[in-house]
């Protein structure tokens, strides 16, 4: 069985973190979007609605990779997880229903307007619905975290007389303490992605010199939105999540950081090797009392250190947390940096006639996709070994009749099958890149 819980893992991990390339982009996008549509309405300039129309023709294939590849998600808790779907369907069958019911049938409802409508609708109306794109597009976002923050932190609930675990209060549920802050950093980190996505693309129209126009607007509109976007996911939103974890998950805390002795005054690691035999950091490069002043703010506070903690309540990897933790971190540190030198430039008004920046805004834009990946990654891993926080262990949850070799056979299949679907998302992006803004928006007329 043990071999079997691990193709469930693998296939689950393999499915969520291609699925969520999409839609950690049309989120973002969503909102950048309604921004251009609501500068084209207060300003009445056409390059604002053109760049709207483009934004959205790549929006609408990013959404519908999303739609393809979530799916199967769904009813992987059936296959896959048959075990956990029957302990807690009616506490995450709320959310997960409410996400498809709501949300998605007002996002994909209006993105038909927003895509279709420009020559039917007046253009408060498009505006409009570029407006509800948004809000159903975020509101997915919070339905989905609303389900990942109960595994993370379970309330609301109460024991069936079979084990079985039942929603007890559906306002408890959705005022989970554990929901607001990471869904703040989840859709800030979208926005991250958006904003890079933005000003890589508008980077790549002013070097090859071609919508110029456009590619400005697009650097401009990346970069403010990226400014702003990456300074919030550092803080407050990434600083609340991490006090969450603090609060509510303390050895995932000591795993993330590399924490294995209880002390007052704790460090933070910049680097560091976890030794899992001698239970230390090799070669670590310190900020002394750093941890103490983030998670307590008192700079002599004591961290509880992994040797404190029982060995069951460890994370079950806790070298590849550290690891996923500090590339997350290091990656965010990296933007911020290239948008802080972004904003400089403009400042001076040297931006969009410099070349190394326009590079290093092209070359840096898959750094929010794998900082994104690698946070999800701290998160799910610092969960384990639990599939719900101290209430159901992850060997508990999968399907028991689904074998080891029936779960690689599907894996490999969707590895195929999704190899595929990426070759044809790269042809539809770039197919729209060689466009252009420009002809995308006369394309729509």
């Amino acid at each position: 069985m043990d071999s079997a819980l691990g193709i469930h893992r693998l296939h689950f991990a393999f499915t969520a973190t291609f699925h969520y390339i999409f839609p950690q982009l049309t989120m973002g996008l969503a909102l950048l979007i309604f921004v251009l549509k609501t500068q084209a309405l207060r300003t009445g300039r056409a390059e604002y609605d053109q760049a709207a129309v483009f934004w959205t023709r790549i929006f609408s294939v990013n959404f519908a990779l999303g739609v393809v590849t979530g799916i199967p998600m769904e009813f992987q808790f059936g296959t896959n997880w048959a075990s956990f779907s029957r302990a807690a369907g009616g506490v995450i069958g709320q959310t997960l229903a409410m996400e498809g019911v709501f949300s998605f049938f007002l996002e994909s409802t209006f993105l038909g307007l927003l895509v279709y409508g420009r020559q039917r609708l007046s253009p408060a109306l498009h505006w409009f619905s570029s407006l509800m794109v948004f809000v159903g597009s975020w509101l997915s976002g919070f339905f989905i975290i609303a389900t990942d923050a109960w595994m993370q932190h379970p309330v609301g609930f109460k024991l069936g007389p079979k084990g079985e675990i039942l929603l007890d209060s559906f306002g408890t549920l959705l005022g989970n303490p554990w929901i607001y802050w990471q869904y703040a950093h989840n859709m800030t980190a979208s926005v991250v992605t958006a904003s890079f996505v933005m000003a890589a693309l508008g980077a790549y129209y002013m070097l090859r010199r071609q919508h110029e126009a456009q590619g400005r607007l697009f650097v401009k509109t990346g970069v403010a939105a990226g400014m702003a976007a990456t300074l919030l996911m550092i803080f407050p939103t990434g600083d609340r999540q991490g006090r969450m974890v603090t609060e509510y998950q303390p050895a995932t805390l000591a795993a993330m950081e590399g924490q294995f002795d209880t002390m007052r005054g704790a460090p933070i690691a910049l680097v560091g090797q976890p030794d899992m035999e001698r239970l230390e950091l090799d070669n670590p490069i310190n900020v002394p009392r750093a941890l103490s002043f983030l998670t307590h703010q008192r700079w002599t506070a004591e961290v509880k250190g992994l040797k404190d903690f029982p060995r069951e309540q460890w994370p079950d990897n806790i070298p590849l947390l550290y690891y996923s933790y500090h590339i997350m971190v290091g990656l965010g540190t990296v933007m911020l940096a290239v948008m802080a030198a972004s904003v400089l430039l403009w400042w001076r008004g040297m931006l969009f006639t410099h070349r190394t920046a326009m590079w290093a805004l092209m070359l840096v834009f898959p750094f929010p996709y794998i900082a994104t990946t690698f946070g999800w990654m701290t998160a799910e891993l610092g969960r384990q070994p639990w599939l719900i926080y101290g209430l159901m262990r992850t060997a508990q949850g999968p399907s028991m009749s689904v074998s080891a070799g029936n779960g690689i056979f599907t894996l490999l299949g969707f590895m195929g099958l999704y190899a595929l679907l990426a070759l044809l998302f790269v042809f539809l992006v770039y197919r729209e890149v060689e466009r252009g803004p420009v002809e995308a928006s006369a394309g729509v007329h």
